[in-house]
Parts: structure tokens; C-alpha cells; sequence
């Protein structure tokens, strides 16, 4: 799942499922707008962060703002589609509820695509995938500004629309990208899943191995320079930088035996592990993202059908929960959920 751009405002939620649809629905809507195919199960998701001025496919002579998604699916493509996303009144005016294109296919990896990023200015984006390869691209080398073909003034049924997204000849008249195009590649020794760029450092870039890699490393999105390793000794799940600090935390999979840590926060550039959240229980963390708005929370999916939260950036102070202010940012958790405390070693 992956929801769109803050700058977009229109809070679309993609959704892929393994039997290759492709399902966008904003909470605003009481049922979802598209419902797409794809050829094959879809494994990752992923909205750019910042939205792209085209021209509409309703009218080619009206440019609007819309939304970039990557979908990548367990054959190991990419498919890179424009949402355009009309507000309700637009809808109700035209009759119309917008369009889901279909820009390009990036045939790079040859296995499931486990993981896209995005730079956070939009510029670059990331795939691992479990060929044990993760590609950098950039974005103004992949496309040529986008407009629709015209005749008569009405644009034509090209470019691919959601209602035409599963047709095979509209798929291959779209571009493909194929190996080469990327700006730079990085190999690891194991499946690439966790991905992500530092939102103070748009070009550096961390990536985690998975058990057989075991290791999270930094890269110079620009020069291609590999900038450092953290031996994890543990698959590495997810990474998430702090947006207000130079740390990232990590979480980890199956581990050997002497790692207990399931969440670890490291220092950048040092690499030294200022936090770390030991689990003495068998489950596993599968991915985390920071809770919005908690200053300093962490939300962890795990193996065992449960979500944790833990606070894990430094300087957040235990009693913000007290006169009125919510420690978890939000009162639904703060009243209803038990949050069991667990040791963190600093």
C-alpha cells in the first residue's frame, strides 16, 4: 500500500494485490475509483513524493497537477503510471473521474521487485529486487515530458487509461526501460527490501540485505560511491531515517543467534548503534514506518500478527503525554490500545 503525495492533497490510497489488481480509493470516496490489472501479482507499491504538471487527459489544452506511481510485480517489472485525480466538483461538472496512464515498463530486474524509493525531491527512485540487485534511476532520463496524443482537438484513446489497462497492445506501445538505462546499479548478497532516502540528504541512500546479506548499506546517489556498511548480523526488514536527525533506524528479520536486537538505531555518519530494542520472543519484524506526528514513535508490523510502537528517537521526553498532549499523537491509541513497555538500551 502506498499513499500519495502530501503536496497532492487528495489522499489516494494505492492498493496491490496478489492477483495482479491495482485498486486507487481516497478515504473522501465511498468506493474506489479504479480497479486496474496488471499481468502479474503485484509485490510493491510506491507514490512519488511530489506531484508532476501535465497535460489532462480530459482536455489536452488544460495542464493540471497529478500523481506518479510505481508498481512492480513478482516477474521483476516496473510500471510507472500518471494519476490525475479530479476534485469533487470537477467530477460533478465534467462527468469525469479522472485517468490512470500508463508511461512506461522498467524491465530491469529479474526476479520479484521487493522494494521502491523515492527521492525525497522526486528526482530519483530506487528498486530492490530478489535477484539480489538494486537499480538507481533517474527520473528526467526515464520520460520526456508527457502529452497526450491530439487529433481533432480530442486526445486519443493512447495514452492507456485505466479502462484499457489490461490491453496487451496498449502495453506494448508503451516505452519499455530496459537494463542500462539506470544510473547506477549496486549488488548485495541477498534480496533488497528495505530501501530509503534521507529526507536532510536526498542523495544518500540506505539499503538492506536480506539473511544472507545481513548488512545496511549507504550509497552516493549521485557519484555511485559506496559510502559505508553496518554489519547487522541480522536480515534487515525496513529502514527509516529520522526526518529531524542524522539517524536511521532498522528492523530486523531472522537473526543469528547473538543479535536479540529487533529495532536499532544507528548515527550517521559514525554508524554506531545509539538504540537498541531487544525481542527475547521468536516473532520477527517485518516493516516499520514512523508514526506521523508522534515525535519519535516507530510502528512495527511483526511475525505474530502484531503492531508495536516504540519510541525510539532520542529526545522525546516521557511525560509530553501529561496536560492534554497525546504521547502517541493520537487519543484513539493513547485510551484504547496497551502498550507493553519494552526495554530499550541506549
Amino acid at each position: 500500500m502506498s499513499f500519495s503525495s502530501v503536496a497532492g492533497a487528495s489522499a489516494i490510497l494505492a492498493i496491490g494485490r496478489g492477483d495482479g489488481r491495482i485498486t486507487l480509493w481516497s478515504p473522501q470516496d465511498a468506493e474506489p475509483r479504479f480497479d486496474s490489472e496488471q499481468p502479474a501479482p503485484i509485490s510493491y507499491v510506491c507514490f512519488r513524493p511530489t506531484t508532476q504538471r501535465r497535460c489532462s487527459v480530459r482536455d489536452a489544452n488544460t495542464f493540471v497537477d497529478t500523481e506518479e506511481l510505481l508498481v512492480g510485480d513478482e516477474l521483476g517489472n516496473v510500471y510507472l503510471y500518471s494519476v490525475e485525480w479530479p476534485d469533487q466538483d470537477q467530477r460533478d461538472l465534467f462527468d469525469w473521474h479522472g485517468s490512470m496512464t500508463l508511461l512506461a515498463r522498467i524491465s530491469c530486474h529479474t526476479q520479484q521487485i521487493c522494494g521502491i524509493a523515492w527521492s525525497p525531491d522526486g528526482k530519483f527512485f530506487a528498486t530492490g529486487g530478489n535477484d539480489n540487485n538494486l537499480f538507481l534511476f533517474e527520473m528526467q532520463k526515464i520520460l520526456q515530458p508527457h502529452i497526450p496524443r491530439v487529433h481533432n482537438g480530442l486526445p486519443t484513446a493512447e495514452p492507456t487509461t485505466a479502462s484499457t489497462a489490461t490491453d496487451s497492445t496498449d502495453r506494448d506501445e508503451v516505452p519499455t526501460v530496459l537494463l542500462g538505462r539506470q544510473k547506477h546499479t549496486f549488488s548485495l548478497n541477498a534480496a533488497c527490501k528495505a530501501i530509503t532516502f534521507a529526507p536532510w540528504q536526498p542523495s544518500l541512500i540506505a539499503a538492506g540485505g536480506g539473511s544472507n546479506d545481513r548488512c545496511i548499506h549507504f550509497f552516493h546517489a549521485l557519484s555511485g560511491a559506496k559510502l559505508a556498511t553496518i554489519d547487522c548480523y541480522a536480515q534487515v526488514t525496513s529502514l527509516v531515517f529520522n526526518p529531524r536527525k542524522r539517524e536511521i533506524a532498522a528492523t530486523f528479520g531472522f537473526a543469528q543467534p547473538e543479535h536479540p536486537y529487533r529495532v536499532a538505531v544507528f548515527a550517521w555518519p559514525s554508524c554506531r548503534m545509539v538504540v537498541g530494542i531487544p525481542w527475547w520472543g521468536e516473532e520477527r519484524a517485518l516493516y516499520a514506518i514512523e508514526y506521523p506526528g508522534a515525535g519519535g514513535s516507530l510502528v512495527v508490523a511483526t511475525s505474530d500478527a502484531s503492531i508495536k510502537f516504540h519510541e525510539v528517537w532520542s529526545g522525546v521526553s516521557s511525560d509530553e503525554g501529561k496536560g492534554g498532549k497525546s504521547v502517541l499523537g493520537s487519543p484513539i491509541l493513547d485510551d484504547e490500545l496497551v502498550l507493553e513497555r519494552v526495554d530499550v538500551i541506549r
